[in-house]
């Protein structure tokens, strides 16, 4: 299985019985499952639980999506820069352990009258991801020139932006005054846009057309590296503005955010032209493309038209529903769905039919789940909202059973 030009990110199926690619991606690949399948749990049984809300929230992102990130942003890495194949995993296992025992003392901490708890799992989210940082600029520091190097100066800037927002998260644990909207505020922005989308950003530059299996447009390179100082400087406008409540600033860090995300998504939408998505990886990142847009938009409105931080807070869960379901959740469903089955190898009729496996009524999957979320997110009465939801939980059962399954099968001779 040969690397696509257009990708630099799937090695040799040989390179992966070697290094062991296939065992650790097995192992590693469960932990994202397991975080969704919690948050599936808490869905069902949301009544019994008074803090639900912000549990599932941090099952998905703390959970799930960041190690996802570590571990495939780490993969994605050593494929751009050309590494070679590591010789062991300590490194990477040591992270991904400090990681989950601070995400669970998060967890814990958040949803007991054990606050210091959460403190404490904090500090060590903030080490693990630290550590990581620091493994991405020795890989920079230590590379060759590289055609795809800016993908990694995406994960840098991401890593940077949650060593910011995770002390004001732990901060919120233990302190409950006047500034906690605003604290809210900017740690949910600089968590969502700088560690979530900036990393999203930087890896569909070589991921987007791999999955469809075509060369990349022109100028998309380029695109991207003008669409980095144009995110982060967004950011940053964005969370000084909400800190000292500035909404039109505010709104114009987002716009600033926002185009960076159509710099990136011009050249993507090139490539799909050529190549339309056939697939359920190809879809949902499609659709949680233009999530993002719609929740941007539903941002600036939300604090442009809000009398002050507190009234602002209350109401970011409108813009949290098609961040967090259309775009964040749609995003890691369908990478993981392509990357899963290359990473385990096997070879080319395995992962084909990983593949298919994972891709088993796309179509139903994709359309149920947007049009459960528009509809959810538009004025509708309880019983709609109570039943789209099922709906959208459903799509994400009908992901999870085959993933699990092929994590915990055997691998065949």
């Amino acid at each position: 299985m040969k690397a696509t030009v257009g990708s630099g990110v799937q090695p040799s199926d040989s390179g992966a019985r070697r290094t062991g690619r296939a065992r650790w991606h097995r192992r590693a690949g469960m932990l994202p499952l397991a975080y969704l399948a919690a948050l599936v749990a808490v869905a069902l049984v949301h009544p019994f639980l008074p803090t639900w809300r912000w549990l599932a929230i941090h099952l998905l992102l703390l959970g799930a999506v960041t190690n996802a990130i570590v571990v495939w942003s780490a993969h994605f890495t050593a494929a751009v820069l050309r590494a070679p194949p590591p010789v062991g995993r300590r490194g990477e296992a040591l992270r991904l352990g400090l990681l989950n025992v601070g995400v669970v003392g998060v967890l814990a901490g958040g949803t007991t009258d054990r606050p210091w708890l959460g403190v404490v799992g904090a500090g060590l989210v903030f080490a693990a991801i630290a550590a990581h940082l620091a493994w991405l600029a020795a890989r920079l520091r230590a590379a060759l020139p590289a055609r795809f190097t800016i993908t990694v100066h995406y994960y840098v800037a991401a890593a940077v932006a949650l060593l910011i927002g995770v002390p004001v998260g732990a901060w919120m644990l233990v302190a409950d005054d006047h500034s906690r909207p605003r604290l809210l505020l900017f740690h949910a922005h600089v968590n969502l846009l700088g560690w979530v989308t900036l990393t999203v950003l930087g890896t569909l530059l070589t991921l987007w057309p791999t999955i469809l299996r075509t060369r990349m447009a022109d100028g998309a390179t380029a695109a991207a590296r003008r669409a980095l100082p144009v995110a982060v400087a967004g950011l940053a406008v964005l969370g000084i503005a909400v800190l000292a409540w500035w909404p039109p600033l505010a709104a114009g860090g987002l716009a600033l955010v926002a185009a960076a995300v159509v710099l990136i998504v011009r050249p993507a939408v090139q490539t799909a032209r050529r190549k339309t998505p056939a697939s359920f990886p190809g879809w949902s990142i499609a659709a949680a493309g233009g999530w993002l847009l719609i929740a941007l938009g539903v941002d600036a409105w939300t604090l442009l038209s809000t009398p002050g931080a507190t009234a602002a807070a209350d109401r970011f869960s409108v813009v949290l529903v098609p961040l967090l379901v259309g775009f964040v959740a749609q995003t890691l469903l369908g990478a993981m769905a392509y990357l899963l089955p290359m990473a385990l190898g096997g070879g080319p009729a395995v992962v084909r039919e990983r593949t298919e496996r994972l891709d088993r009524h796309w179509a139903q999957r994709v359309a149920m789940a947007n049009a459960a979320l528009a509809v959810f997110v538009l004025p509708a009465p309880p019983y709609v909202r109570i039943t789209v939801s099922l709906l959208i939980l459903a799509a994400l059962v009908q992901f999870l059973i085959p993933a699990v399954r092929i994590l915990l099968a055997r691998r065949r001779p």
